[in-house]
């Protein structure tokens, strides 16, 4: 076997074959000759991908499996490792792209000669989207970089050598053809999105909402409402902690990009993927993008750059950004950050890079708006104007989920402009309805129970959240400063509050939004209480009714039994795995797909509440790659994480709906099989030993193990009565226990602030 041959674990070749992975452990005893392992460990093998594609076609148990997977798979296996490997499609794709006769050419040849010429002919294609590789890195060299002990800033994209690219040519042909399907751009997309869910904990992830949201602020879209005097230039955008470029790629229309990255293969992988989601390199809406490896605090790559707009998901909690060697940076115009005040330092270096007059947004942890350590930064931002909102977002808006992170919205000090005298608080924090689930403006008697069951990132209703920011935002910058900018700026309940400096600059310079902005307990909230107890009584009765009367003991059954993967091969079931819930296709019709059911959706029992994927950004290339499940009445849903604990059956109301990821569909044939029936079982505690399977700390489902007895479908639909009669008392328990908390901590605020009195 070539030593540069792709490798598969167990895993991968039951996903080839379409079997669990204990049926290869049983073709590795019963077969002498199934494939030698070639790597991997003596508890975790691996083995040679052709080889074993050979030995499951001969046996006849090879799966037509789709492109897009058939290169991930190549991917994966990687003998030099993922991440290199997507570098090099990243790198191929961008020639196919932009010279797709010079592919064509090498394509026609041996893997040993394009390997031998692609260094070659990349390298033009490369310097024309990246700009020329200067040697040692040093194309920006600047006072604060000569003066530290970190490396200079270099060119994210190098081109690989021969020697490299050797064992990456297959996987480079059938990368090619899967952009020849899908577009070059959507063909990265989704290999690099299948290396970020593979390895989540490698990754700071900024979600899509979070990131249009943080563009949105900076750069308003033109629309009705905006009243823009002139066509608004496209900016010239920066991120110094781009991650996986996620803000940059939220940006519409930008006229250059600049990014850094400490980690040289994330920075690569990022360039990357903001050069294929723009236009062609001689498109004249591609930006002109710029992307360095490099620490960005000791080794600034851009240092006379006066970007537009600055965008930033900073890392928080670093003790060692550079405090020691950077105690006389010309960056600490506001003052110099303390040790632990990192976050306060990538502030400073926002509105360093920023043009007068140009905005930033970045993303905070809530301690860096109360800490003392840093009350002299944030008054002197204050005093200056440079700091004009902050807005707290409920927590699972990001990692850390469980924390209720902050956006800081800060705009460089202009030459003869006035400071604001007010700063923009916006709270929506604590916006969750608890007896729904969904996210609601805060205030009222929604806000009292941020901490119950229901609410934080499986709740994340992102419209409202964003209407709710953008509103807020957009009235306090259009009305200029004054008590005028916000109708609400006496303290008064709501989620929003423009308030005056002065107030903020006490011996704390606290600026975090809840403690400026009363709760909306206040005059009916005695009267709300008393619609959640009667709320609660009509609950409490409805599962009173819903209790299942006593059980007579009997013996266990015999009965034949079969498995959910026997019913799928006689076509009684169809299995089917969630996506992103984007599609070109739907449902067959063209038509936009509909909203997602999520796994957080399934897990509380409430309505589809996700967002289709975004529309591609104009002038990259549409269509996603993958197609979307499209729900039905009667499929039945459940998570692949977990041990099939909850099962969701689809009704009316859901139906139209898109699969999520982390869900398995399984789509009964009514004349065959009752989905109530097939939902009752899939619960049973029995059922669920059998088909789940451990990695790490997580328990997979894999559903096709799943047993259930042989009945006609009369007795099926008796069973399939009980079954949907316990799904009912289960959801009245649920919406009961999530009214009593309401319940309980509304009397407790109310008897606290006096809008209550004790009987």
């Amino acid at each position: 076997m070539p030593e540069n041959a792709s490798e598969v674990t167990a895993a991968g070749i039951a996903r080839l074959a379409g079997v669990g992975r204990a049926a290869v452990s049983n073709w590795r005893r019963r077969h002498a000759d199934f494939p030698k392992p070639v790597g991997g460990t003596e508890t975790s093998p691996s083995f040679a991908l052709a080889e074993v594609e050979d030995w499951l076609r001969g046996q006849g148990k090879l799966v037509e499996v789709p492109l897009r997977e058939r290169v991930w798979q190549q991917l994966s296996g990687h003998p030099a490792g993922t991440v290199a490997a997507l570098i090099h499609v990243g790198c191929a794709l961008l020639l196919v792209r932009d010279r797709p006769t010079a592919w064509l050419e090498l394509a026609a040849v041996s893997d040993e000669r394009v390997a031998r010429l692609l260094p070659e002919a990349l390298a033009p294609v490369l310097d024309a989207r990246f700009g020329p590789q200067v040697p040692g890195g040093r194309e920006e060299a600047g006072p604060a970089r000569r003066e530290s002990a970190a490396p200079p800033p270099v060119r994210a994209v190098q081109a690989p050598g021969a020697e490299a690219l050797l064992s990456s040519v297959p996987l480079l042909r059938g990368a090619a053809a899967l952009a020849a399907e899908s577009g070059a751009g959507p063909a990265f997309e989704f290999l690099f999105g299948r290396q970020l869910d593979a390895n989540p904990r490698q990754y700071t992830l900024t979600p899509p909402d979070l990131a249009a949201l943080m563009a949105d602020l900076a750069v308003p879209p033109e629309g009705p409402g905006r009243r823009p005097s002139r066509k608004t230039p496209a900016p010239a955008v920066l991120d110094p902690a781009s991650g996986t470029g996620a803000l940059l790629r939220a940006v519409g229309r930008p006229a250059a990009l600049y990014a850094q990255e400490a980690d040289p293969d994330l920075a690569a992988l990022t360039a990357l993927r903001l050069a294929l989601g723009a236009g062609g390199g001689a498109a004249p809406e591609a930006p002109e993008l710029a992307v360095r490896t490099g620490d960005t605090l000791r080794a600034d790559a851009f240092p006379k750059l006066a970007a537009d707009v600055v965008l930033c998901h900073p890392p928080f909690n670093e003790r060692n950004w550079g405090h020691d060697e950077l105690a006389y940076d010309p960056r600490w115009e506001y003052g110099y950050p303390a040790r632990a005040e990192s976050e306060l330092a990538w502030v400073q270096h926002a509105l360093a890079r920023l043009r007068p007059g140009g905005t930033a947004v970045l993303l905070m942890p809530p301690a860096a708006a109360s800490r003392r350590s840093g009350r002299r930064i944030r008054a002197d931002l204050l005093r200056r104007g440079a700091l004009r909102a902050v807005v707290a977002l409920p927590a699972g808006a990001a990692p850390p989920y469980g924390v209720p992170l902050h956006l800081w919205v800060l705009r460089r000090p202009d030459h003869g402009v006035q400071p604001s005298p007010e700063l923009l608080l916006v709270d929506t924090a604590e916006s969750t309805d608890p007896t729904t689930g969904a996210t609601g403006a805060a205030g009222g008697i929604g806000g009292l129970v941020g901490g119950l069951p229901g609410s934080g990132r499986e709740r994340m209703d992102w419209p409202l959240v964003r209407r709710t920011v953008l509103d807020a935002w957009h009235a306090f910058a259009a009305a200029g400063p004054g008590p005028e900018a916000n109708p609400g700026n006496a303290p008064a309940p709501g989620p929003r509050r423009a308030v005056p400096v002065i107030e903020l600059l006490d011996d704390e310079v606290d600026l975090t939004p809840a403690r400026h902005l009363p709760r909306a307990v206040t005059g009916n909230g005695a009267a709300e209480l008393a619609d959640v107890r009667n709320r609660l009584t009509d609950g409490l009765r409805l599962t009173l009714r819903l209790t299942p009367p006593p059980a007579d003991p009997t013996e266990p059954a015999s009965r034949p039994f079969t498995t959910l993967g026997e019913l799928a091969r006689a076509g009684a079931l169809q299995l089917s795995t969630g996506g992103s819930g984007s599609t070109s296709g739907t449902s067959g019709s063209g038509s936009a797909p509909g909203p997602v059911l999520t796994e957080h959706d399934v897990l509380g029992n409430t309505p589809p509440s996700g967002l289709p994927a975004p529309a591609a950004t104009p002038g990259t290339t549409p269509g996603p790659a993958e197609d979307a499940v499209v729900l039905r009445a009667g499929d039945v849903v459940v998570p692949v994480l977990g041990g099939g604990s909850v099962v969701r059956v689809v009704d009316e109301a859901a139906a139209g709906a898109v699969l999520g990821r982390n869900l398995q569909l399984l789509r009964p044939d009514p004349a065959v099989l009752d989905p109530w029936f097939l939902a009752g079982f899939l619960r049973g505690t029995a059922n669920n030993r059998r088909a789940s399977s451990h990695a790490s700390t997580a328990s997979r489902l894999d559903a096709r193990r799943i047993r259930l007895p042989r009945l006609p479908l009369d007795e099926q639909r008796r069973y399939g009565e009980q079954f949907r009669a316990l799904a009912a008392f289960e959801d009245a328990l649920r919406t009961a226990g999530r009214l009593g908390g309401l319940l309980v901590q509304g009397m407790y605020d109310g008897l606290t602030d006096g809008t209550v009195a004790p009987e």
